[in-house]
């Protein structure tokens, strides 16, 4: 993934951008005290990709403060996660996000043409943990990725993951979605020869523990190249996997 400064670097070569436009874009201040937030300008230029905006514990009118400081710094695509709908109307005013109600992730600017380096498989174990997978995979999305969705392949039927076989060996990355035991992650590592990014969900019965029991089974996995998230962390899982899939060699 190319980091803003090798965009404006590359500007600077190409003679489209002057130096000192240049050096004024770097020396710009990192980040924007509105009060209730430090908005940080600068987190494109760290890590290829800008602040995403949690939405849980905020105020629609505190998030459109955020929306409006990043969008006066040139922040044209914003990623809001954990947004209510109500949240999301008020937001939608101001504005024009897309909501995408069953992930509770807003989206301003529109998906981005994939960029990455293959695609990535969001697999669940159940139709239960679709929730969290959307988030995932909306995620990987708007980080510019190609995602394949395979819902409901649990390891109750396992045929139904099999069927799918050529897309899990054709991945660079999958996320194995799944509450219950969680054993979908083992299953699914000791398939791919790609990483696992592995997602505990709340979904299951008293014994689950909330995620719990799906979280500790995907921890002690004996299937290698299997990394955990935390308990519905589909944010975490997609933010990751584009990560991934966007890697380049460094000198």
């Amino acid at each position: 993934m190319k980091t803003e400064v090798k965009r404006i670097l590359q500007a600077v070569q190409n003679g489209e951008m002057s130096v000192d436009d240049a050096l004024l874009k770097l020396k710009a201040e990192p980040y924007e005290d509105i009060g209730f937030a430090k908005v940080d300008h600068h987190r494109r230029v760290r890590q290829g990709v800008p602040e995403v905006i949690y939405g849980g514990g905020k105020t629609a009118e505190q998030m459109i403060g955020i929306m409006d400081a990043m969008r006066q710094n040139g922040q044209e695509r914003i990623l809001l996660t954990r947004l209510s709908a109500d949240a999301a109307h008020k937001i939608g005013e101001k504005h024009p996000i897309t909501y995408y109600e069953n992930a509770k992730i807003g989206l301003l600017g529109g998906m981005p043409e994939p960029d990455g380096l293959g695609h990535i498989v969001v697999a669940t174990g159940g139709t239960s943990d679709i929730p969290v997978a959307e988030e995932a995979a909306l995620t990987a999305e708007a980080l510019g990725n190609r995602v394949v969705r395979l819902y409901d392949v649990g390891v109750a039927g396992l045929h139904r993951l099999l069927s799918h076989k050529e897309d899990i060996l054709s991945a660079s990355v999958i996320i194995a979605i799944a509450g219950m035991e969680g054993a979908l992650a083992s299953v699914v590592g000791g398939l791919a020869d790609c990483p696992v990014i592995a997602v505990p969900t709340s979904v299951g019965y008293g014994a689950s523990f909330g995620g719990l029991a799906a979280l500790l089974s995907m921890l002690n996995s004996c299937a290698s190249g299997v990394s955990v998230v935390n308990i519905d962390n589909g944010f975490g899982a997609g933010y990751l996997a584009g990560m991934i899939n966007h890697m380049e060699g460094k000198a």
